[in-house]
């Protein structure tokens, strides 16, 4: 099948992938003046008198809004709002599919951060959960820390956190098969973008020691005058051994590649030079940094990649529905590192051991009793932490 082109097909046919519902009966005079006027007043008085009964007497307490800038869409890059809402409406389906979530797409013309940070602060009040999805790099991180925090709902930017938490998940069912310790790994991060970035910080809270963020312009090093806010500080968390080089000169002797970048900007002999039963994540779509077969080929023990055509799929798909379900369930104040931690290790614990093997390392996006698993774990973790309020 051509997924492109029966993809846009198939868009023209549904005109959308979401719609609203009424739950309320609405055929009578009786039922009109329940679910509205008059009857309406005594809901909105209680609301007035104690904003927070908004999630015991309306929807809010089931609900995310998914918000972009257009300005990072799926690897397609800037193309605006309107061009995102497609990925926004996809995003919507499947936060209900797996999540039972009720999410809604909002797409917003600007690209000024400070405007941006101001509308979902307005907008706020309507929701149980904030979805950040493609604004680009470095304006994000900003846009996500200020939202964390001025609001009192979770905040989330999924290209972010819900790569770093699917990769983390990854990973920890990879070194079972591989005999190797996160303590003694030796990673390598290619892309330090979003989602390059928060996996360098979501596998250092996990205790890995050792990595190695490379951009496009090399290794990055702490020190280097030329590197923006977001690399100067993860710089000052990785390259501990202050490596400095190319992408090669990173990948001689590690243990992991997680690729986040772009398309063939890793050959067969960078993959020779890594060690022993090295593991290869190759997250860049549709084109991934290296073919899986040359990787295998190259000696790469087990190999992810972000495609549905291979297995051992890095999908976020695997996240963020159950991880919001989690936290719209103990109505949680933010999703902490915690949480996030959480959310990966009920991933990974999805397969079970006697089912582990080089291409079965997660479960497929569509195993629901996998988001199940997800939304527990990090509704037992806001509750350890204090960040549950029921």
């Amino acid at each position: 099948m051509n997924y492109r082109e029966e993809s846009l097909k198939k868009h023209a046919e549904w005109k959308g992938k979401i719609e609203t519902v009424c739950r309320v009966p609405t055929d009578s005079r009786e039922a009109l003046s329940l679910a509205y006027t008059p009857g309406v007043a005594e809901p909105c008085m209680e609301i007035h008198a104690d904003p927070k009964k908004s999630f015991d007497l309306t929807r809010r307490w089931n609900t995310v809004a998914v918000i972009t800038d257009g300005t990072a869409i799926l690897g397609l890059g800037d193309i605006g709002p309107e061009a995102g809402m497609p990925v926004m409406e996809g995003k919507c389906a499947l936060f209900k599919a797996y999540g039972g979530v009720d999410a809604f797409p909002i797409c917003l013309k600007t690209k000024d951060p400070e405007e941006i940070i101001k509308t979902i602060k307005i907008i706020s009040g309507s929701f149980g959960g904030i979805n950040l999805e493609d604004i680009s790099a470095p304006r994000c991180f900003g846009i996500e820390t200020r939202l964390k925090e001025e609001l009192d709902i979770p905040v989330f930017h999924d290209d972010q956190h819900g790569t770093a938490i699917v990769v983390t998940a990854a990973l920890i069912n990879s070194l079972k098969l591989v005999g190797k310790k996160k303590e003694e790994l030796k990673v390598v991060i290619n892309g330090a973008g979003a989602a390059g970035i928060s996996i360098g910080k979501m596998l250092l809270s996990y205790g890995v020691i050792n990595i190695t963020m490379v951009d496009r312009f090399g290794i990055i090093c702490e020190g280097d005058e030329s590197l923006n806010e977001a690399h100067a500080e993860i710089s000052r968390m990785t390259n501990r051994s202050f490596l400095k080089g190319t992408l090669a000169d990173a990948m001689k002797n590690a243990d992991v590649f997680i690729g986040v970048s772009a398309p063939n900007c890793v050959s067969q002999e960078m993959v020779r030079s890594m060690a022993e039963r090295a593991i290869v994540f190759t997250c860049a779509n549709p084109v991934p940094e290296i073919q899986r077969k040359d990787a295998l080929e190259s000696g790469a023990y087990i190999v992810g990649t972000g495609s549905s055509e291979h297995p051992n799929q890095i999908n976020n798909v695997l996240v963020f529905p159950g991880l919001f379900r989690g936290a719209l369930d103990v109505r949680a104040s933010t999703i902490n590192r915690e949480m996030m931690i959480a959310a990966a290790e009920g991933i990974a614990s999805c397969v079970q051991e006697n089912k582990l093997s080089r291409d079965f390392i997660l479960p497929h996006a569509y195993d629901k009793r996998a988001h199940e698993i997800v939304a527990e774990s990090v509704a037992r973790a806001a509750r350890a932490t204090g960040a549950a309020r029921k």
